[in-house]
Protein backbone atom coordinates (compact mmCIF):
# COMPACT_ATOMS: atom_id res chain seq x y z
CA UNK A 1 0.00 0.00 0.00
CA UNK A 2 1.04 3.66 -0.82
CA UNK A 3 0.65 6.11 1.48
CA UNK A 4 -0.49 9.40 -0.46
CA UNK A 5 1.27 12.56 1.33
CA UNK A 6 -0.32 15.98 1.48
CA UNK A 7 2.13 18.50 -1.10
CA UNK A 8 0.79 21.50 -0.55
CA UNK A 9 3.05 24.01 0.39
CA UNK A 10 3.24 26.06 3.78
CA UNK A 11 2.88 29.48 4.35
CA UNK A 12 6.35 31.08 5.50
CA UNK A 13 6.05 33.31 8.56
CA UNK A 14 6.98 36.80 8.01
CA UNK A 15 8.16 39.06 10.49
CA UNK A 16 8.22 42.95 9.38
CA UNK A 17 11.70 44.35 9.26
CA UNK A 18 12.03 47.58 11.06
CA UNK A 19 13.72 49.06 8.01
CA UNK A 20 9.92 48.77 5.95
CA UNK A 21 6.83 50.16 6.46
CA UNK A 22 7.67 51.35 9.99
CA UNK A 23 7.52 55.18 10.47
CA UNK A 24 8.06 56.46 14.11
CA UNK A 25 6.49 59.64 15.27
CA UNK A 26 7.44 63.12 14.52
CA UNK A 27 9.13 64.92 17.58
CA UNK A 28 7.14 67.59 18.70
CA UNK A 29 7.56 71.04 17.12
CA UNK A 30 8.73 69.39 13.68
CA UNK A 31 6.71 71.28 11.85
CA UNK A 32 7.25 74.75 13.57
CA UNK A 33 10.84 74.33 12.96
CA UNK A 34 9.62 73.74 8.91
CA UNK A 35 7.60 76.52 9.65
CA UNK A 36 9.72 78.74 10.24
CA UNK A 37 12.14 77.71 7.17
CA UNK A 38 8.99 78.08 4.87
CA UNK A 39 8.38 81.10 6.23
CA UNK A 40 11.83 82.99 6.31
CA UNK A 41 12.01 82.01 2.53
CA UNK A 42 8.58 83.15 1.79
CA UNK A 43 9.00 86.77 3.43
CA UNK A 44 12.49 86.80 1.49
CA UNK A 45 10.90 86.42 -1.79
CA UNK A 46 8.34 89.09 -0.98
CA UNK A 47 10.87 91.37 0.99
CA UNK A 48 13.16 90.84 -2.47
CA UNK A 49 9.97 91.95 -4.98
CA UNK A 50 8.95 94.67 -2.82
CA UNK A 51 13.05 95.99 -2.83
CA UNK A 52 12.47 95.95 -6.50
CA UNK A 53 9.80 97.75 -6.84
CA UNK A 54 10.45 100.49 -4.69
CA UNK A 55 14.09 100.75 -6.03
CA UNK A 56 12.30 100.74 -9.09
CA UNK A 57 9.67 103.68 -8.13
CA UNK A 58 6.73 101.58 -8.37
CA UNK A 59 3.53 104.00 -7.91
CA UNK A 60 2.23 100.91 -5.32
CA UNK A 61 3.44 102.72 -2.38
CA UNK A 62 1.81 105.57 -0.46
CA UNK A 63 2.55 109.13 -2.28
CA UNK A 64 4.62 111.51 -0.11
CA UNK A 65 5.01 109.15 3.31
CA UNK A 66 7.71 110.39 5.85
CA UNK A 67 10.27 107.57 7.20
CA UNK A 68 12.10 106.58 10.06
CA UNK A 69 15.83 107.26 9.50
CA UNK A 70 15.88 107.53 6.07
CA UNK A 71 13.73 109.38 3.55
CA UNK A 72 14.81 107.57 0.82
CA UNK A 73 11.92 105.13 -0.85
CA UNK A 74 14.61 103.92 -2.78
CA UNK A 75 17.07 103.50 -0.01
CA UNK A 76 14.14 101.16 2.01
CA UNK A 77 13.81 99.10 -1.29
CA UNK A 78 17.93 98.45 -0.77
CA UNK A 79 17.67 97.59 2.87
CA UNK A 80 14.28 95.34 1.75
CA UNK A 81 16.67 93.30 -0.78
CA UNK A 82 19.28 93.03 1.58
CA UNK A 83 16.87 91.80 4.40
CA UNK A 84 15.46 89.12 1.70
CA UNK A 85 19.21 87.48 0.80
CA UNK A 86 19.49 87.15 4.51
CA UNK A 87 16.41 85.49 4.92
CA UNK A 88 17.25 83.29 2.23
CA UNK A 89 20.66 82.51 4.13
CA UNK A 90 18.74 82.05 6.99
CA UNK A 91 16.31 79.55 5.67
CA UNK A 92 18.77 77.39 4.07
CA UNK A 93 20.28 77.04 7.70
CA UNK A 94 17.64 76.27 9.63
CA UNK A 95 16.74 73.42 6.87
CA UNK A 96 20.52 72.22 7.34
CA UNK A 97 19.88 71.83 10.80
CA UNK A 98 22.03 72.92 14.03
CA UNK A 99 22.12 75.78 16.56
CA UNK A 100 23.59 78.19 14.12
CA UNK A 101 21.05 77.96 11.60
CA UNK A 102 18.44 78.51 14.45
CA UNK A 103 20.12 81.93 16.30
CA UNK A 104 20.33 83.04 12.98
CA UNK A 105 17.17 82.75 11.70
CA UNK A 106 15.98 84.43 15.38
CA UNK A 107 18.72 87.32 14.80
CA UNK A 108 17.12 87.63 10.51
CA UNK A 109 13.84 87.44 11.43
CA UNK A 110 13.91 89.87 14.63
CA UNK A 111 15.89 92.59 12.22
CA UNK A 112 13.05 92.04 9.39
CA UNK A 113 10.65 92.66 12.20
CA UNK A 114 12.24 96.04 13.27
CA UNK A 115 12.57 96.82 9.55
CA UNK A 116 9.51 96.34 8.91
CA UNK A 117 8.05 98.04 12.01
CA UNK A 118 10.38 101.21 10.49
CA UNK A 119 8.91 101.42 7.09
CA UNK A 120 5.37 100.94 8.76
CA UNK A 121 4.46 104.52 6.54
CA UNK A 122 5.32 102.93 2.98
CA UNK A 123 3.15 100.04 3.10
CA UNK A 124 1.18 99.81 6.37
CA UNK A 125 -0.74 96.55 5.34
CA UNK A 126 2.11 94.80 4.36
CA UNK A 127 4.18 95.99 7.11
CA UNK A 128 1.87 94.16 9.44
CA UNK A 129 1.87 90.92 7.31
CA UNK A 130 5.61 91.07 7.96
CA UNK A 131 5.66 91.90 11.66
CA UNK A 132 3.31 88.75 11.96
CA UNK A 133 5.29 86.48 9.87
CA UNK A 134 8.70 87.21 12.03
CA UNK A 135 7.02 87.02 15.36
CA UNK A 136 6.10 83.74 14.18
CA UNK A 137 9.12 82.45 12.78
CA UNK A 138 10.87 84.12 16.37
CA UNK A 139 8.55 81.58 18.51
CA UNK A 140 8.58 78.51 16.23
CA UNK A 141 12.73 78.70 16.01
CA UNK A 142 12.88 79.74 19.71
CA UNK A 143 10.14 77.20 21.46
CA UNK A 144 11.31 74.44 18.97
CA UNK A 145 14.56 75.12 16.91
CA UNK A 146 17.18 73.99 20.09
CA UNK A 147 16.18 70.32 19.91
CA UNK A 148 18.61 68.23 18.45
CA UNK A 149 16.27 65.71 17.71
CA UNK A 150 14.60 68.08 14.79
CA UNK A 151 17.54 68.69 13.05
Amino acid sequence: MSTVTDRRPTRATVTPSSSYGVSEAAPKGTGWVLFAGIMLATAATLNIIWGIAAVAGSGFFVAGADYILITNLATWGWIAIGFGALQFLAAASIWRGGAFGRWFGIFVAGMALIGALMSMAAYPFWSLTLVAIDVLVIYGLAAYGGKPELT
